[in-house]
């Protein structure tokens, strides 16, 4: 079997020598392709998605060089090299006999969901250094487990950039009719110890301490923080998120929407909010590699998934600039004193 096979680059035997091109940012886990059907939209056919390829894609669109580390089947291998080669996207493939894939059906204006198994790629296992340490972020967003503790720990053993996740992975299991379910397993603090940066939405947040997150979001996040990561970044769907590094929690407002997202940062007009959390993460990592302002980058953050939910798909337009008009809006509410309880959280 053949592992570890990159696209348009270096053998994994052959790190890019970074002399000759920019540092790149990593995701690891495996790419899906998904029926979704929302209020607005049914995609009738399977379309790419996932936590870390959605992250590279958004990266991608505002200029960085990216690179997705993930297992996908023969099924639909010729599609997403087609599609990432057309975007100037690395990937490092490991072989799986199918691809993964859920069917998403949201059954109300309030991203709410039901998320059931149409296929599972391998795990990714035997993640070389080599794949990797050229990056100045890493980004770790499993989609159904393909990720182990231990692999989490031996990136971090190689790896003193920053370190980002997307639990959404690490809780997932599947019950016997295929229905996606949520569940801490053993190991899950040690893991996150990890990380510099850990971005749980609002039912992973209780999943993990047993909270509901938006009555006591400040709480939450301050517990995941006391596992180890740096900053916890806990994401409200559409009453913002919360922000937290030790010091104070700082609340992330919405603004005036006309259907809930993950954290907007502008009025926005939600058609599918697949990816929100996903695009979410790209923002916050591009923001935070230039500013180290957690504020600003989750503002950034905010703004980039609120344009992922006006679409469905990988195929919108989306710049730095657009982005960054939406932020500043944002941020600006923030310096005016906008408080998360004024939502009745």
């Amino acid at each position: 079997m053949e592992r570890g096979r990159r696209n348009d680059a270096p053998t994994a035997e052959e790190p890019y020598n970074k002399g000759e091109q920019p540092p790149v940012i990593t995701a690891i886990g495996n790419p899906v392709f998904d029926l979704i059907k929302t209020q607005k939209v049914d995609t009738k056919e399977r379309i790419l998605s996932g936590c870390s390829t959605n992250a590279v894609l958004a990266l991608n669109k505002l200029g960085e060089a990216t690179r997705l580390i993930g297992a996908i089947g023969p099924d639909f291998r010729e599609q997403f090299e087609t599609d990432f080669a057309a975007r100037g996207i690395e990937s490092v493939i490991i072989d799986s006999k199918s691809s993964g894939g859920f069917s998403l059906h949201y059954y109300d204006d309030f991203g709410n969901r039901t998320l059931d198994l149409l296929g599972k790629a391998s795990d990714i296992t035997n993640i070389k250094p080599e794949w990797y340490t050229d990056s100045k972020a890493v980004l770790i967003g499993p989609i159904l487990g393909e990720v182990s503790f231990e692999e989490i720990k031996n990136i971090r053993e190689n790896f003193d950039g920053l370190f980002f996740c997307d639990p959404q992975g690490l809780l997932r299991g599947v019950d016997d009719d295929g229905r996606i379910n949520h569940t801490a397993i053993d190991g899950i603090k040690e893991a996150l110890s990890a990380f510099d940066v850990v971005k749980p939405n609002e039912l992973e947040g209780q999943v993990l301490t047993g909270l509901d997150c938006r009555k006591h979001a400040h709480e939450a996040a301050k517990i995941i923080h006391s596992w180890g990561p740096k900053i916890v970044f806990l994401t409200l769907a559409e009453l913002g998120a919360v922000i937290y590094d030790g010091s104070e929690c700082v609340d992330i407002p919405p603004d005036e929407i006309k259907q809930p997202a993950d954290i907007p940062a502008v009025e926005v007009d939600l058609i599918d909010s697949t990816g929100a959390g996903d695009t979410s993460m790209a923002g916050f990592t591009f923001e935070y590699l230039r500013t180290k302002d957690i504020v600003k980058s989750a503002c950034f953050a905010g703004a980039t998934s609120s344009i992922m939910i006006e679409n469905v798909g990988p195929d919108f337009k989306m710049t730095e600039d657009m982005v960054r008009e939406r932020a500043e809006k944002l941020y600006a509410k923030i310096k005016n004193g906008w408080r998360l309880e004024e939502v009745g959280a």
